[in-house]
């Protein structure tokens, strides 16, 4: 059965892409609109880092709140916040009443309220379509997210001329809220955490001894056995690191999306100067927007072909020829002497880089147990998203200010090649114990 006939993924897919495309237009008009209210470079700085800022915050709270709660509620909750969230900013523009403060404060909220409901994702997506497909329905997801950003930041410019930036923003809102009414819709599920599962280092699943335990007496007596008791907050946070540390190949496969991460956010944090300084192209030259647009192209093409990969190599193997591959093109982008080739080769480690992050999110969802998957993804989510990505785009800038634009883009290079030789040195370790 196709995807958009899998009851309730086409209304989740379609909240998804209503929400993606409404956040782009927005992360193009909330920074103009910070300078125009403001005028200061350092306000629009501080507008983006509030916009990664709670994956460090609340990383791991949203995770452990997701499985206790139920998803998908959760979901709808955080996008009707997250549309009176922004709505606030052109009822404020209009009153007259809109600060800089005000926008930091809507950045980080926005961006929070988005991670809360990305917590609800982790767990409701493998409820929906079931783990068997979850390669298929996240490439999906992410190749919509990709598409929808490259139309919102296109679309941004012609609205921001028609409806002024703060009025942009409400845009976005109605677009949280169509997502909320589309969530809500979705077929339900068992959404909450079943916590009768524990998943050993290979994956497996089976009941704890406890709970064992309680079943057989339960048995013995002919009744239901009761839930396990819940443990509090501060545990259920531990449980999901522990599951975390102790799983081998999910413990490689995060570090090797976190310096994944780190790559892109050097490779993006890079690409302006990197186009000025090693490619000639200058001021507000059009093909330096065509240089991202074949970055996102690129990964389009990597949430298609990474179905059919999936198919063919399991998850752990599928890294060993696609890390190497990603490094090879990223050194052909650094060395590339005209923009051309620049672009087609950015296309095409674009596709790489996609196929690694997903994979490595769908083989997290796999293997990680229903009870345990909002608090697991999430801390995933704050090394990379959280650590790597900001961590990448300063070490690239300081390395680009010593040593030279091609220097600093070489960081994205050297950090897949990292995660390239992290993965080999864990297979010729297996090799060798065979």
């Amino acid at each position: 059965m196709p995807l958009r006939r899998v009851p309730g993924f086409r209304h989740f897919w379609m909240s998804r892409a209503a929400s993606g495309l409404g956040s782009a237009v927005t992360a193009v008009a909330l920074p103009v609109l910070a300078y125009r209210q403001t005028h200061s470079p350092l306000m629009v700085s501080l507008v983006a880092a509030c916009g990664t800022l709670p994956y460090v915050v609340f990383g791991l709270i949203a995770g452990a709140v997701a499985d206790r709660t139920d998803r998908r509620r959760l979901m709808i909750v955080s996008d009707w916040l997250n549309a009176a969230c922004l709505a606030s900013v052109p009822l404020a523009s209009a009153l007259g009443v809109l600060t800089g403060g005000h926008l930091l404060v809507v950045a980080f909220a926005s961006a929070g309220l988005g991670l809360f409901f990305d917590a609800g994702v982790y767990g409701v997506v493998p409820d929906i379509v079931g783990k068997e497909r979850l390669a298929a329905a996240n490439s999906s997801l992410q190749g919509t997210e990709t598409l929808v950003r490259i139309a919102g930041n296109a679309l941004a410019g012609g609205l921001i001329l028609v409806f002024r930036p703060a009025g942009t923003l409400a845009l976005d809102a109605v677009s949280y809220a169509v997502s909320a009414l589309l969530v809500r819709s979705v077929s339900r599920g068992t959404y909450g955490p079943r916590g009768t599962e524990s998943t050993d280092s290979t994956g497996s699943t089976g009941s704890t001894g406890s709970t064992e335990r309680t079943d057989s007496t339960a048995a013995a007596h002919g009744t239901a056995a009761p839930p396990p008791p819940r443990p509090a907050f501060a545990e259920s946070v531990r449980e999901g690191l522990r599951f975390l540390r102790r799983h081998p190949t999910l413990r490689v496969m995060t570090v090797v999306g976190t310096l994944q991460s780190f790559s892109g956010g050097a490779i993006v944090g890079q690409l302006v100067v990197f186009a000025d300084r090693g490619l000639g192209i200058h001021g507000s030259d059009g093909r330096i927007g065509l240089l991202y647009m074949a970055w996102s192209a690129g990964g389009i093409g990597g949430s298609l072909l990474l179905p059919r990969l999936r198919r063919r190599f399991a998850a752990f193997p599928l890294l060993l020829g696609v890390l190497p591959a990603g490094a090879l093109l990223g050194l052909a982008v650094v060395r590339a002497p005209d923009w051309r080739l620049a672009a087609l080769a950015l296309a095409a480690w674009g596709s790489a880089y996609l196929v690694v992050l997903v994979n490595t999110m769908t083989y997290s969802q796999e293997v990680t147990p229903d009870a345990l998957q909002g608090r697991v993804n999430t801390t995933r989510r704050m090394l990379s998203s959280g650590l790597g990505v900001p961590l990448g785009a300063l070490v690239a800038s300081a390395l680009t200010v010593r040593l030279g634009v091609r220097a600093g883009m070489s960081v994205a290079v050297v950090a897949v090649a990292l995660a390239a030789a992290v993965v080999w040195s864990v297979q010729l370790r297996r090799w060798v114990r065979k």
